[in-house]
């Protein structure tokens, strides 16, 4: 079990598994942010995978399941990497910060964007994940991700879709989060971003074969 404060990197395993570096992610006190999880949640999948899917943070269910992906933006992805050709079951999920950072409102918790010192903080978790997994691609959803992978803020409207390298030396491609096509405001716009980031996630499918 880390200390509060205790940098991540202090707490890696030596030599480096996904495993050992798992069991490890389980004990960090490295932000706040383990105050309010219920516990850490670190992404899943079984190396080599060809794609790593990084998100922002778990959600409400993430948290009190344990494994990215499981709430009602993981359905919508699940589905929309069907439509895309993709199957999520070869692919690494995983998320930038690995705890659930929450607000209370109405008896419910909503999930508050992470800070950048979340990011900062929990990135060589990301790291470890990267150099362990060896994806060929990394899909980048969202601007946590972006921010957390490609180590700048990004405009995740004007620049998604497009593949580019990242200081892994694994290309990434940027697209939405999920929830933020369950967050359109009418069944319209829903439609038309669910099917913008199909045609994103098509496109990796795309590049993966080529």
């Amino acid at each position: 079990m880390g200390r509060e404060g205790q940098p991540v990197v202090e707490l890696l395993p030596h030599p480096l598994t996904l495993e050992g570096v798992r069991t490890a992610a389980a004990g960090c006190r490295a932000c706040e942010l383990w105050r309010g999880g219920t516990q850490t949640v670190f992404g899943e999948g079984t190396p080599p995978c060809p794609i790593m899917l990084v998100g922002e943070q778990p959600g409400d269910r993430e948290d009190l399941e344990g494994r990215p992906f499981v709430g009602p933006a993981g359905d919508l992805l699940n589905r929309a990497l069907g439509e895309a050709g993709l199957d999520r079951e070869a692919a690494y999920v995983t998320n930038a910060v690995k705890h659930f950072r929450w607000v209370g409102q109405g008896g419910r918790r909503r999930t508050r964007q992470p800070g950048v010192a979340h990011i900062v903080a929990c990135r060589p978790w990301l790291e470890a994940e990267i150099e362990l997994v060896r994806p060929r691609l990394i899909a980048l959803l969202g601007a946590v991700a972006a921010r957390s992978v490609l180590g700048h803020e990004v405009r995740v409207l004007e620049q998604r879709g497009q593949i580019r390298p990242s200081p892994f030396g694994v290309p990434a491609m940027i697209t939405v989060h999920p929830s933020s096509v369950l967050r359109s405001p009418d069944p319209q716009s829903r439609q038309r971003a669910y099917a913008e980031l199909v045609a994103d996630l098509t496109s990796v499918a795309r590049w993966l074969k080529a």
